[in-house]
């Protein structure tokens, strides 16, 4: 089963400027999208409660599906397994996935799916190598929304693509030497769904 690994750290949006301008990042292009996520469960949130996160992805003219499912996250730090695949909007289709458990939950309750919430962000990211590892660091600012509130995202996730675990903390520690950037725990999901229990 494929593992996303990745530290989360919430950042003051007015000190997004200092973090692209911040010497580590210097001479290292920058991609940025538009991203918008819509995230589906059943109307008693069974997905939530079995920490299961459903989602669609919208990239330009492009859509996937991604699954994934949420270990305790401390320091910001988490371990996630994580599918994710191309898939049109109109379509459910949860073969991909190589945990029978979590295909079981998810066919046997995708009749009664519907939207929870949506999150809509522009996202730069960088590629870099720092402590033997490459990772990705993503700059995450936009707005987590519900039928009737809306909460502010900016927050900077540092991704492990290769080599090793301890490369993240590293790298955030070093990056903090100059930003406020504390640990976030809560995902994107869990935040989301926290807001729609306040609507």
């Amino acid at each position: 089963m494929p593992q996303e690994i990745e530290l989360k750290l919430a950042l003051p949006v007015r000190q997004a400027p200092h973090l692209r301008r911040h010497p580590l990042l210097a001479g290292i292009p920058a991609s940025k999208r538009c991203l918008r996520n819509l995230y589906f469960d059943t109307p008693e949130q069974l997905l939530r409660q079995h920490r299961i996160a459903l989602r669609r992805r919208q990239i330009g003219a492009r859509w996937l599906l991604t699954v994934k499912t949420a270990e305790h996250a401390a320091t910001g730090l988490s371990r996630r397994y994580e599918w994710e695949y191309p898939l049109p909007p109109d379509q459910l289709d949860f073969s991909p996935i190589d945990a029978p458990a979590v295909r079981h939950l998810l066919e046997t309750h995708a009749p009664r799916l519907q939207l929870a919430f949506r999150t809509d962000f522009v996202r730069t990211a960088w590629q870099l190598e720092h402590a033997g590892a490459r990772i990705e660091l993503a700059l995450d600012l936009g707005y987590i929304r519900t039928h009737s509130r809306r909460a502010a995202l900016h927050e900077v996730e540092l991704e492990l693509i290769a080599g090793p675990e301890a490369s993240l903390a590293a790298l955030a520690a070093q990056l903090r030497q100059s930003l406020p950037l504390t640990p976030l725990d809560p995902s994107k999901a869990a935040r989301g769904f926290a807001l729609l229990t306040q609507a």
